[in-house]
C-alpha cells in the first residue's frame, strides 16, 4: 500500500513538473521577445484542459459552496501559474512519506 502511494505521489510530482516546466519555457521564450507576461493559472489549466475546469467551478459553485469559488478559488487562479505549482511541489516534498531509519 505504501509502495502504491509513493508511486502516485511520484507521478503526480512528475505531472506537476511537466505542467510546471511548459509555461516557464513559454514565459522564457516571451521573456527574450520582449513581450513578457506571466501566465495566469486558470489560463494554464483553461489551456491544459477546459472541461475540467468547467466542471470543478460547477461542483464548487453547485455542491461546496459558491462563496468559495468567488473568495478563494478564483483569486488564486488570477495568480501568476508558476509561484502557485512551485508552492504545491513544495508541500508535496514536505508531505512525501518519510524513510525508516534502521
Amino acid at each position: 500500500m505504501r509502495l502504491f502511494f509513493r508511486l502516485l505521489l511520484g507521478l503526480l510530482g512528475v505531472v506537476l513538473l511537466i505542467a510546471a516546466v511548459w509555461p516557464a519555457a513559454r514565459e522564457a521564450m516571451a521573456l527574450a521577445s520582449g513581450a513578457h507576461a506571466f501566465i495566469p493559472l486558470g489560463q494554464l489549466w483553461f489551456e491544459i484542459d477546459p472541461p475540467s475546469l468547467n466542471m470543478t467551478q460547477a461542483g464548487i459553485q453547485r455542491h461546496v459552496a459558491p462563496w468559495l469559488w468567488d473568495d478563494l478559488v478564483q483569486p488564486l487562479l488570477e495568480q501568476p501559474a508558476w509561484p502557485v505549482l512551485a508552492a504545491l511541489g513544495l508541500l508535496l516534498l514536505w508531505l512525501r512519506p518519510r524513510a525508516r531509519a534502521a
